[in-house]
């Protein structure tokens, strides 16, 4: 078990522990001071293992899945943080005692891994207005104020928002965009909930992305229930697409926010590996 002492409910995570323990789950507890530090503490401890339990928020799980892909182990997730968005993918529940008995049964799925630039992700990776966000949230903020956190700092972006020009490049052809803002999914929620593509899922072997032209702050925000819903690309100001490998180019480097931390800037090299990691599943 990876746990995350940063996260918001860390203390909880180690009151499941009798409860693997009696669904027949020998548990040894690894804390880790980074997330930088989850796919290496689970390669060197695979050995002896049979499962990893990755117990935080969508970063930390992100951060681990290089390590499950390498040495095969299958994950459990006890869900820690403040979006938890590959649980609602997953359909995990957020109860830590229900995430638990999900490990317990032992039903698997095998599900798809993003990579932009080498770096894994789940989620979404992104450039724009969602990786303003990120880089405007702390750890502190976030264990503070939880969801609430994002809701403030989305106005704060929204309102300083200035549009770029990004170039997304695949075999066939390169695509020149004016954008607030592109995404990345691999699988189907991102940002607490919201949806990147209505057919999005993180079982068919595709990323889904989409590109958010600039417009009316008012107009925006009448498309809040759409980015919730994934129906955005029936708005003129998206443009969205289905990919397995492309490039996104920047005239000035943009960070790139993958599943909540920013990891990397364009130039970006985006693929997804199906069916790449072995993970409990209700």
């Amino acid at each position: 078990m990876l746990l995350n002492p940063n996260a918001r409910r860390g203390g909880q995570a180690l009151e499941v522990v009798d409860r693997l323990a009696a669904g027949g789950i020998d548990v040894t507890i690894e804390r880790f001071a980074s997330p930088a530090e989850v796919s290496a503490d689970i390669v060197r401890r695979a050995a002896g293992a049979d499962l990893a339990i990755v117990c935080g928020g969508d970063g930390t799980i992100a951060a681990a899945a290089q390590g499950l892909f390498e040495t095969g182990l299958p994950m459990g997730v006890l869900p820690l943080g403040t979006a938890n968005d590959l649980a609602r993918t997953l359909g995990l529940p957020l109860d830590l005692a229900a995430a638990a008995d999900v490990i317990v049964r032992g039903r698997t799925e095998r599900i798809d891994m993003g990579e932009v630039n080498g770096h894994a992700f789940f989620n979404v990776a992104s450039l724009g207005l969602s990786a303003d966000l990120a880089s405007g949230l702390t750890q502190q903020n976030k264990r503070r104020w939880g969801r609430l956190a994002y809701g403030v700092r989305a106005l704060q972006v929204l309102f300083a928002a200035r549009p770029f020009e990004g170039r997304i490049v695949n075999r066939q052809e390169t695509v020149t965009v004016r954008t607030l803002q592109i995404a990345v999914g691999n699988g189907r929620h991102y940002g607490g909930g919201s949806v990147v593509h209505e057919h999005a899922s993180i079982l068919d072997g595709h990323l889904d992305l989409y590109s958010l032209q600039p417009g009316a702050v008012w107009k925006l925000a009448l498309m809040f229930g759409a980015f919730r819903r994934g129906s955005h690309g029936l708005w003129a100001e998206v443009q969205t697409s289905r990919c397995v490998e492309f490039d996104i180019r920047t005239d000035r480097p943009q960070p790139i926010n993958v599943d909540g931390d920013i990891v990397t800037q364009t130039p970006a090299h985006f693929i997804v590996r199906p069916a790449a990691i072995e993970v409990f599943v209700p």
